[in-house]
């Protein structure tokens, strides 16, 4: 996969549409090109079926994190939430009651990125601490996983040089 790859793959996922005039509204990619590269994409197993779903194994997100939170703030929860939704490689957030407060699951590019990943979640100022579990198997999951990245992330980690 090259860069021209993850571009289209990250508009594919934010715009949620395969339509190959609007990725190429958003890449400036041609749209023949955009074709041949969506072709390969499937041939390669990145792409699974029409509807765009992406394996994340192939793609280079095949390692799984689960973190608990356990905050600490006065006001809303929902700053909270907001603080940790933009933490890169979070795809999916929990507020939860008892102990834990949120529970994140993140998408990530490999096992060396996991210490990043929690550094990110001390970085938030009501962040107390967390407990972060690696998952042994997914038996669900969105494979839309690239929004939660930026296209420059995307691009160091998965584009071939």
């Amino acid at each position: 996969m090259d860069e021209r790859d993850v571009r289209i793959l990250k508009a594919i996922a934010d715009l949620e549409t395969g339509s190959p005039e609007r990725l190429h509204e958003a890449t400036d990619i041609p749209v023949s090109t955009i074709h041949y590269r969506l072709n390969n994409l499937r041939e390669a197993g990145v792409i699974e079926n029409d509807l765009y779903d992406f394996d994340l194994d192939e793609l280079g997100l095949g390692v799984t994190v689960l973190v608990e939170v356990l905050a600490d703030y006065s006001g809303h929860h929902e700053a909270v939430a907001e603080a940790i939704q933009e933490i890169e490689g979070v795809t999916h957030l929990f507020s939860t009651m008892g102990e834990t407060d949120f529970v994140a699951l993140a998408q990530l590019p490999g096992d060396d990125t996991v210490g990043e990943l929690l550094r990110a979640f001390e970085e938030v100022p009501e962040v107390e601490r967390t407990n972060s579990t690696y998952v042994i198997d997914t038996l669900y999951e969105d494979d839309r996983a690239l929004s939660s990245y930026g296209i420059e992330s995307l691009l160091s980690h998965l584009a071939d040089e």
